[in-house]
């Protein structure tokens, strides 16, 4: 049986956003969010190992009331209890991994898994930071993932050939989306995830951010609206202006 921490982050379901014509800014007032797609392959490699050798799924991610539809979507997947950490929003790796370990030092795991970078900054590295934080071995870019005892194995795919690398536990494993494909909870358990355990908790950890956002406006993109009814014409000038922008 093992102790399970798995990690998932939320983020604005950007399929449904507007761009504000006269602004250039996004519209994200009332827009929902979602589970990003390798948390989700991490909530399912979680579940998983939990079915077929025993043991306990604890979720965490950050956010307010807004992640609570999200919490009990990763409950519905088969995570046994929830906990989102409430008021911290920032989007560094290093801040965000003093905050997490701050919270999992106070917990008993033996394994940690999580997506091995976010759909919203794609930089990667928050797994190796929270490993640090934590002094414990990552097992980074999964595509598999075995547990014989207190031992982790995983998959790892090169160019050339995939590598197989293992550690003792407590370790963190980081998943890409080749690992497997993740479930859709039909309705009952949806429903019934409203049953299970889910608390906020407070971010107790004083950061300071680095960082400021200066701009967030989308690239205008304006349409020269020309239409050629002679196609070997109009594929020329396409050509043209094609080879003009390479340069």
């Amino acid at each position: 049986m093992y102790n399970i921490i798995v990690l998932f982050k939320q983020i604005l379901d950007i399929d449904q956003m507007k761009i504000d014509e006269k602004t250039g800014e996004p519209i994200t007032k009332n827009l929902p969010y979602k589970i990003e797609d390798l948390s989700k392959n991490a909530i399912e490699e979680a579940v998983r190992i939990k079915e077929k050798y025993g043991g306990k799924v604890i979720a965490i991610t950050f956010g307010g009331d807004q992640a609570t539809m999200s919490m009990k979507e990763a409950l519905a997947m088969g995570a046994d209890e929830g906990i989102i950490l409430k008021g911290y929003k920032e989007n560094n790796p290093t801040l965000t991994a003093e905050v997490l370990a701050t919270k999992i030092k106070t917990m008993q795991y033996d394994l940690i898994i999580m997506g091995n970078q976010s759909a919203d900054s794609y930089t990667g590295l928050l797994p190796g930071k929270l490993a640090v934080k934590l002094n414990i071995p990552l097992l980074g870019n999964a595509i598999k993932l075995e547990l014989e005892g207190r031992k982790a194995r995983i998959t790892r795919s090169g160019d050339e050939m995939d590598y197989i690398i293992e550690s003792e536990l407590p370790a963190i494993v980081s998943v890409e989306q080749e690992i497997n494909e993740p479930r859709l909870p039909p309705l009952v358990q949806i429903m019934m995830a409203g049953k299970k355990p889910m608390k906020v908790e407070e971010i107790k950890v004083n950061v300071n951010s680095s960082k400021k956002v200066i701009s967030n406006k989308a690239p205008k993109s304006d349409r020269k609206r020309i239409i050629f009814e002679d196609i070997d014409k109009g594929v020329e000038e396409v050509a043209k202006v094609i080879r003009s922008e390479a340069k």
